[in-house]
């Protein structure tokens, strides 16, 4: 298959972890500000998706995006941008090379399984190697992990990718927004992903504003 470039181009992945809601929200807003999205799934993330979201998620790429684009429109969001999902073996995709992959990739939310992968250049699938050409491109990787309590093997992992320029970033959100709602919560966690992509978004007010706006998100 043939995938038109993009100037705004990025590679997301879902893992096995909990956190299906962050993933989801990620996406739709990355689509929502014209984002060409590379989204690989694995196994386990579709098991998380349907027990945490009630998603039953197909395994075929062509259906998967409609699911994903029919949900975002039932929320009256029409994607702007332009969404492949991709299977664990599609090595031809931009994302399997670093003549083509985009400089930045979430994976969102992370297993401790995932993060071993990719801390110890795995490779064994194109979640993995995805990762893989990011740093070895000098790209922008974020990890999401969610997991309580870490390990020592957890934590050397985070430490060993964040010396190679990942950024780690727990599914840990804050509270002074004073949040209402899992979506609130959801919302802060997303919020702060996308500042260290540079998306602009409205997502939640920022520390020592009192609402949200344009100029707020420019500070």
């Amino acid at each position: 298959m043939n995938y038109p470039k993009r100037a705004k181009a990025i590679s997301l992945a879902w893992t096995g972890a909990s956190g299906a809601p962050y993933g989801l929200k990620l996406l739709e807003c990355l689509l929502m500000a014209d984002y060409q999205v590379f989204l690989m799934i694995s196994s386990a993330a579709r098991v998380v998706l349907a027990t945490e979201h009630g998603l039953q998620l197909s395994a075929n790429g062509d259906k998967a995006k409609a699911q994903l684009l029919a949900l975002f429109a039932e929320r009256g969001n029409e994607a702007a941008g332009e969404l492949h999902v991709l299977g664990k073996e599609e090595w031809f995709s931009p994302p399997a090379s670093g003549s083509a992959a985009p400089k930045q990739m979430v994976i969102c939310p992370c297993s401790t399984g995932t993060l071993a992968a990719v801390a110890t250049g795995m490779s064994n699938s194109l979640l993995e190697r995805a990762a893989d050409v990011v740093i070895k491109e000098r790209g922008q990787l974020i990890l999401v992990p969610r997991e309580t309590p870490f390990s020592s093997i957890h934590l050397e992992h985070m430490l060993s990718l964040s010396r190679l320029g990942a950024t780690i970033m727990p599914a840990a959100p804050g509270f002074y927004h004073d949040p209402k709602s899992v979506e609130d919560l959801v919302d802060f966690m997303v919020a702060r992903i996308l500042d260290h992509l540079g998306v602009d978004h409205g997502l939640t007010k920022r520390w020592g504003y009192d609402k949200h706006s344009a100029d707020n998100r420019d500070n």
